[in-house]
C-alpha cells in the first residue's frame, strides 16, 4: 500500500478581519442581543423572526441529503476494512461502545443540571405542545415502527421523514458494500454527491451571521436579557460536559492502555489549536495522523481508524445532540418521556456519523435528531442558533480528541502499537513538532 500524506499547509493572505466568517457570527450575535435589549418591540417583529427562520429552513433544506450520502458513504466504505480484518471490525465496536458514552454523558447531565428550565418560552408553546403530546400519546408503537418504513423512497425525501431517510441510506449502503469493486462507480458518486451537498452548505454557512442576528434579537427580545444566562449556562454546561468527557471517559480509556491523556493533548496541541481557529476537525486530519504513526500506531491502523472515525466516531456531536436537545425542550417547556429520551439515542447515533468537518454540521445533526424525537421542537432551534459557532468549536475539540484516542486504543488492542516510541514521544524526549514534508510508506 502506498499512500502519500502532505503535512505542510500553502500559506494563504489573511483575510481581512471583516470578512471572516467567525467575526461576522460574533459581531452579529452581539448587535442582535443589543437591538433585542434597546428595541424589544422592533425585535419581536416577524421579519426579524424571519431572518432566524429563514436560515434554519435554509438548513433543513439539505437534512435528507446529507444524512443519505454521509451515511451511504460511510457504509459501503465499510469494504475498505475487510483489508485489515480485525482492525476494522474493532473499530466499529470502539466507536459504538464510546459513541454511546458520549451520549449517556450528554443525556445525563441535561437531565441532572437542566440548563433549559426557566428559560420562559413555554408559555408561548404549552398550548401546541399540549396537544402535540396528547397526539404522541394515542399513537400505538407498532404505528411508530411502521412509519419508519417509507411507502415510496421519494416521499421520503420530499416530505423530509428523517427516520426513513435513514433507514433507505442504511440499505443502500449494505447494498452497495455488496456489490464489492462493481459498486465503486456509484460509490464514487456518492462521494461526490457529497461534497457537493457539502458545498451547499458552505454557501447557506454565509447566512450564518444574518441568521445569528435575527435569532439573538428575537430571543432577546421576546424572553428578556434573562435569556443570556439560560444560553451561557447551556454554553458552560456543554463545555464542562465535553471536559468531563475527555479527562475521565477517555482518561479511564488511555490509562488502560498506558499513557496518560494530559499528555496526549500536549502532544497534539497544536492540531487543537488549528482546529480552534476553524471550528472543523477535518482541518487538522493530515497532521494528526503524521503525529499518531510517530506516536507508535500502525500506518494500517492510522490509515483506517482516524478517516472512519471521522464519520463513525463524533463524541462532541453525541454530546451536542442529547444536551441541546434536552434544553431546547426544556425551554419550550415540554417534558420527555423516557420513551422519547431513548428515542434520542437511537436516533443521535444515527445522524450524528458524518457531521464532521463542516462548520454547522453538528447543527444540522440537531435539526435532524429534533424532527424525529418530536417535530414541535424545530422552531425552538433558533434559540440555539445564535451560540452555535461556540458550541461548534467545542464539537469540534472533542471529536478531534476521540479520533486520536481511538487510533491509539484500537492500535493496541490490535498489538500494533509500539510502545518505546509512545512513551519517548509523550514524554517529550523528541519535539513533535518536528514533522517530514510529506511520509511516504510502501
Amino acid at each position: 500500500m502506498t499512500a502519500t500524506i502532505a503535512t505542510e499547509v500553502p500559506v494563504r493572505a489573511a483575510k481581512p478581519w471583516y470578512r471572516v466568517l467567525y467575526v461576522q457570527v460574533l459581531i452579529a450575535i452581539v448587535l442582535g442581543a443589543l437591538f433585542g435589549w434597546l428595541e424589544p418591540a422592533y425585535a419581536t417583529n416577524d421579519w426579524i423572526k424571519a431572518l432566524g427562520d429563514g436560515f434554519i429552513k435554509l438548513i433543513k433544506m439539505v437534512i435528507a441529503p446529507i444524512i443519505f450520502c454521509t451515511v451511504v458513504s460511510g457504509i459501503s466504505h465499510i469494504q475498505d476494512a475487510k483489508k485489515v480484518g480485525r482492525i476494522g471490525i474493532k473499530a466499529l465496536v470502539y466507536f459504538e461502545i464510546v459513541s454511546t458514552f458520549a451520549l449517556l454523558i450528554g443525556l445525563v447531565v441535561g437531565n441532572v443540571v437542566k440548563p433549559g428550565s426557566g428559560f420562559g418560552g413555554a408559555g408561548a408553546n404549552a398550548q401546541a405542545v399540549a396537544g402535540f403530546a396528547k397526539q404522541a400519546e394515542a399513537q400505538k408503537s407498532v404505528d411508530f415502527f411502521l412509519h419508519i418504513i417509507p411507502d415510496t423512497v421519494v416521499g421520503a425525501f420530499a416530505q423530509g421523514e428523517i427516520l426513513q431517510v435513514l433507514l433507505f441510506s442504511i440499505l443502500f449502503g449494505f447494498a452497495i458494500m455488496g456489490l464489492g469493486e462493481r459498486g465503486h462507480v456509484i460509490r464514487s458518486f456518492i462521494d461526490d454527491a457529497a461534497h457537493a451537498v457539502f458545498g451547499v452548505i458552505a454557501i447557506v454557512m454565509k447566512a450564518a451571521p444574518i441568521g445569528a442576528f435575527g435569532a439573538m434579537a428575537f430571543t432577546i427580545g421576546k424572553f428578556g436579557t434573562g435569556a443570556i444566562l439560560n444560553l451561557m449556562g447551556l454554553i458552560a454546561t456543554f463545555y464542562l460536559t465535553a471536559a468531563l468527557f475527555v479527562f475521565v471517559v477517555l482518561g479511564v480509556i488511555a490509562r488502560m492502555v498506558g499513557f496518560s491523556i494530559f499528555k496526549f493533548l500536549a502532544y497534539i496541541k497544536d492540531e487543537l489549536l488549528i482546529v480552534l481557529g476553524t471550528s472543523s476537525s477535518e482541518s487538522a486530519l493530515p497532521s494528526l495522523m503524521e503525529k499518531l504513526e510517530r506516536l507508535g500506531c500502525s500506518k494500517s491502523v492510522v490509515g483506517l481508524v482516524v478517516p472512519t472515525g471521522y464519520s463513525f466516531n463524533l463524541d462532541g456531536t453525541n454530546i451536542y445532540m442529547t444536551l441541546a436537545t434536552l434544553f431546547i425542550a426544556q425551554a419550550l417547556g415540554f417534558d420527555l418521556t423516557l420513551g422519547q429520551q431513548i428515542t434520542i439515542l437511537l436516533v443521535a447515533m444515527l445522524t450524528s456519523k458524518g457531521a464532521s468537518g463542516i462548520t454547522g454540521a453538528g447543527f444540522i445533526t440537531l435539526a435532524a435528531t429534533l424532527a424525529v424525537v418530536d417535530p414541535r421542537l424545530v422552531p425552538g432551534m433558533a434559540i440555539v442558533l445564535g451560540i452555535d459557532k461556540f458550541m461548534s468549536e467545542c464539537r469540534a475539540l472533542t471529536n478531534l480528541c476521540g479520533n486520536g484516542v481511538a487510533c491509539v486504543v484500537v492500535s493496541w488492542w490490535e498489538g500494533e502499537l509500539d510502545q518505546d516510541k509512545l512513551r519517548v514521544s509523550l514524554n517529550k524526549q523528541v519535539d513533535p513538532a518536528d514533522l517530514e514534508t510529506a511520509v511516504t510508506t510502501g
